[in-house]
């Protein structure tokens, strides 16, 4: 990537535990992304809550001690790969039985041809518009609406 991609989003996270009804979380974000690494900083009521940097290595990460657990900066920068990194750079990390398919703005994971992850981009360009991910192993639903910020701001 040569340039830097910097985005407001807001994600959303549905869960619905079996038979209970959906618990949904809302955060704010800003996401910058540059060829040597990725950032993001979340917040919630004003407050930054989650600040997260990785430079395709290491994983640092900063949270408020009011973030609830389930809110973890590995799984998040997981589910940001999954939706904005190039698909050949995913492909090539997958183990045996997984592959990845892009087609017709959208994106399947499947596992011995069972899909586990689809993801569904609303606009051409997956930097601005809504992103939903639905997470089918793990029961949740992912929704990140962008707006992509001017360069140098």
């Amino acid at each position: 990537m040569d340039a830097v991609v910097s985005l407001e989003q807001r994600l959303t996270v549905e869960r619905a535990p079996a038979g209970r009804p959906v618990a949904t979380r809302s955060l704010d974000t800003l996401l910058e992304i540059d060829a040597q690494s990725l950032r993001m900083a979340a917040f919630a009521l004003g407050q930054r809550v989650l600040t997260l940097s990785w430079d395709g290595t290491n994983l640092v990460s900063e949270r408020h001690p009011l973030l609830p657990a389930e809110v973890d900066a590995a799984y998040v920068l997981r589910d940001v790969q999954w939706m904005y990194a190039p698909l050949q750079a995913l492909r090539t990390v997958l183990p045996p039985g997984w592959v990845l398919e892009e087609s017709g703005g959208e994106r399947i994971l499947s596992h011995d041809a069972v899909p586990v992850l689809l993801i569904h981009y609303d606009s051409a360009s997956r930097w601005n518009g809504r992103s939903k991910l639905e997470n089918r192993l793990e029961g949740y639903t992912l929704t990140i609406e962008s707006a992509k910020q001017p360069s140098g701001s």
